[in-house]
């Protein structure tokens, strides 16, 4: 089973102006993302807006990804559902387009109990063979998976291999860390969590800010793993205002904004996300961008 360490980044879905995927563009943004050293590629997630993708969409930006990689890095598919057998359906037509692994969100909005989320995520598990990734975000989800529920299904499927802790609380992330079985990996699901995250003997980080930003994030995280903390804490302080300027609107709305900015892609969104809604917002957010990159670390 693969062990996860690095910087995978949440790729942005990229659309044309007449609101379809924008695949040419999308083959850039992959040799981009490679050519600058991240660990692997993260479609069809939080960031690349999956729940407003059509599932044909959903199925060709994946397979499209694969085929633009072309085994270099690994590709992660984003296939959570709130809906078992719709993540099911996601996640074995992922396999079949040649995905290293799956990222499963918490199913959001029905709110399932811990015995619920054990066998949501079970019976996806159990449906594929390649390694899944579970994906812990309460803030958009409503339910926390907690640390015992967890341990039971990495126990119970072993092709569960990771997982990614966007929970925002550093106690939990620690208790996953200490309980986790050998080859397990920890991912942090925030950028600005992720340096205390490794700290902690975790491993890396699925990135929102290495969109734009993929060497500086993945030079971070190295460091960071190779325990050269200085430099690790050093660059980590060059993204501190970015990190939180991503999310100063709903995520992914800023970070694609950025790219926009900086010519990898067009300000274009799919409703019900929209462009940022507060004009100082956007100047801040170009500010932010401008300053790091004129006074690069």
């Amino acid at each position: 089973m693969r062990e996860f360490k690095g910087v995978f980044t949440a790729m942005i879905t990229p659309f044309t102006d007449i609101d379809t995927v924008d695949y040419a563009c999308l083959e850039r943004l992959v040799e981009f993302q490679i050519a600058n050293g991240v660990s692997g590629l993260v479609p069809c997630g939080t960031t690349g807006e999956s729940p407003t993708l059509l599932h044909e969409e959903h199925n060709r930006v994946i397979a499209q990804t694969v085929k633009f990689a072309k085994g270099r890095v690994p590709v992660i598919a984003g296939t959570g559902s709130n809906a078992t057998h719709e993540a099911i359906k996601l996640s074995q037509h992922a396999q079949d387009d040649g995905v290293d692994a799956i990222l499963l969100v918490n199913p959001y909005y029905n709110k399932p109990t811990q015995k619920g989320l054990y066998l949501h995520f079970k019976a996806i598990a159990d449906s594929v063979s390649i390694p899944c990734i579970l994906y812990n975000i309460k803030g958009r989800t409503g339910v926390n998976l907690e640390t015992e529920t967890l341990e039971r299904l990495t126990s119970d499927c072993k092709n569960i291999a990771a997982v990614k802790e966007a929970s925002g609380d550093l106690k939990q992330m620690g208790e996953v860390i200490k309980g986790r079985r050998n080859g397990f990996s920890v991912l942090s699901g925030d950028d600005n969590l992720s340096l205390d995250l490794i700290k902690m003997g975790g491993d890396g980080v699925i990135s929102v800010a290495s969109n734009l930003f993929p060497k500086e994030m993945s030079e971070m995280i190295s460091a960071a793993l190779d325990r050269d903390l200085a430099k690790a804490e050093k660059i980590n302080s060059w993204f501190s205002e970015f990190f939180k300027v991503c999310f100063i609107e709903t995520n992914p709305i800023p970070i694609k904004t950025a790219m926009a900015y900086k010519g990898y892609c067009k300000e274009l969104f799919r409703l019900p996300l929209c462009t940022l809604e507060k004009d100082e917002h956007r100047q801040s957010l170009i500010s932010c961008i401008d300053r790091m990159i004129g006074n690069h670390y």
